[in-house]
C-alpha cells in the first residue's frame, strides 16, 4: 500500500465514520436507541478505526 492509497482509504473511512456518527445522532433523537446504547456503538466504531488505522500503517511501504 502506497500513501496515496492510505490518504484515500483514510479519508473514506473517516466519511463513512461522519456518515455513522450522523445515523446513531439521529436514531438517539429519534428514541429509536438510547444514550447508552448510542455511546456503546460509538466506543465500538472508534476502537474499529483505531485498528484499521493501525494496520494500514503497517502496510505502508517505506521509500528509501
Amino acid at each position: 500500500m502506497t500513501q496515496k492509497q492510505r490518504l484515500k482509504y483514510s479519508i473514506l473511512i473517516a466519511l463513512s465514520v461522519l456518515a455513522i456518527m450522523f445515523g446513531l445522532s439521529y436514531l438517539q433523537n429519534t428514541g429509536v436507541i438510547s444514550e447508552k446504547t448510542f455511546q456503546y456503538i460509538a466506543i465500538a466504531v472508534a476502537v474499529i478505526v483505531v485498528v484499521i488505522n493501525g494496520i494500514m500503517r503497517r502496510k505502508v511501504k517505506p521509500h528509501f
